[in-house]
């Protein structure tokens, strides 16, 4: 998109917050209630529906930086994301309200998370993520899919019938509220996608730091704005549980896509520097964790200082 005058872009930009806001709003109380609704805790609904569905962003422009401008577009905007996802969101929504953090997310996604994590750097240390590196993506995508579906099934089956008569009806504006804000969510996004990507590539900017930072954050506002609304709702395992499952589609999801679409080329720059960002920031965030039953405000500012560090030194 080629931008226009200042008020236009100005408008982009405004609307763009406005639409993630609204739709922020809408997606955490749509899927809070239907949560409740279903038997289900806030923190599987959060890694499992609206972690897969916040990342539509990334594997849109994962795939169409891929098929029309460069790999690298794909490969930045994922590993950036994963990193902005735990230093910027996770980071700022610490420090609005601390985050407990679940039992069953820990012992279940986190370890999927780090192995995701893994698997790309692992994968893609010989230069190259092709046909064979995404099907073992594709399968470990898989295997995370059918675990959390067999404990969805038991905790359902668990469910008495007298609590089950207690359990408020399924609502279809519940599940239009999901659609309508994970609609909202996504063209927001696009919208500040577009003015930064633009005027980056003017400004003569490489296509891999473009990925790496606009696109990046860009791609993670569906997640921050979900995860900000639902911390300040006092919703912790939605943020959580968003985030967590966003950094495994990311890479399971969207790196495996992209593989089978157009082979990736891994620079030694990547190898040298942002492989190992990734592995740092996902360490990071599970040694916080390990530490205790929540995130802290204190956690949040190790974070966000973490992620302002990682930019600065991505500068040219």
């Amino acid at each position: 998109m080629v931008l226009g005058s200042p008020a236009t872009e100005l408008a982009l930009l405004v609307g763009g917050v406005g639409l993630l806001y609204a739709g922020a709003e809408l997606l955490v109380a749509g899927a809070r209630d239907l949560a409740l609704a279903i038997g289900l805790k806030a923190s599987t609904i959060g890694v499992t529906v609206v972690a897969f569905a916040t990342t539509a962003p990334e594997l849109s422009v994962a795939v169409l930086g891929a098929l029309t401008v460069s790999t690298d577009i794909g490969l930045g905007a994922i590993v950036g994301s994963n990193i902005a996802n735990i230093g910027l969101v996770l980071g700022v929504s610490a420090l609005i309200r601390p985050l407990k953090i679940s039992g069953t997310m820990f012992r279940r996604d986190v370890p999927f998370m780090l192995l995701a994590a893994l698997l790309l750097v692992g994968l893609g240390w010989n230069g190259r993520i092709g046909p064979l590196e995404s099907g073992v993506l594709l399968a470990t995508l898989a295997a995370f899919t059918a675990l959390v579906l067999r404990q969805v099934r038991q905790t359902q089956s668990g469910i008495s019938a007298a609590k089950r008569d207690e359990m408020p009806t399924p609502k279809a504006r519940d599940v239009s509220a999901v659609i309508a804000g994970l609609v909202a969510l996504v063209l927001g996004s696009q919208w500040l996608i577009d003015g930064g990507r633009s005027l980056l590539a003017a400004a003569g900017f490489s296509d891999l730091f473009i990925g790496l930072t606009v696109l990046a954050i860009g791609t993670s506002l569906p997640e921050l704005a979900a995860s900000v609304v639902a911390a300040v709702r006092d919703e912790a395992n939605f943020s959580i549980g968003n985030i967590v499952g966003s950094n495994i589609y990311n890479v399971l999801a969207v790196i495996g896509v992209l593989g089978l679409v157009a082979p990736i080329g891994v620079s030694p720059s990547v190898r040298a520097f942002e492989f190992p960002a990734i592995i740092a920031f996902t360490l990071l965030l599970v040694g916080l964790m390990y530490r205790g039953d929540r995130l802290e405000r204190g956690d949040g500012v190790v974070l966000v200082v973490a992620y302002v560090a990682f930019v600065y030194l991505l500068l040219p």
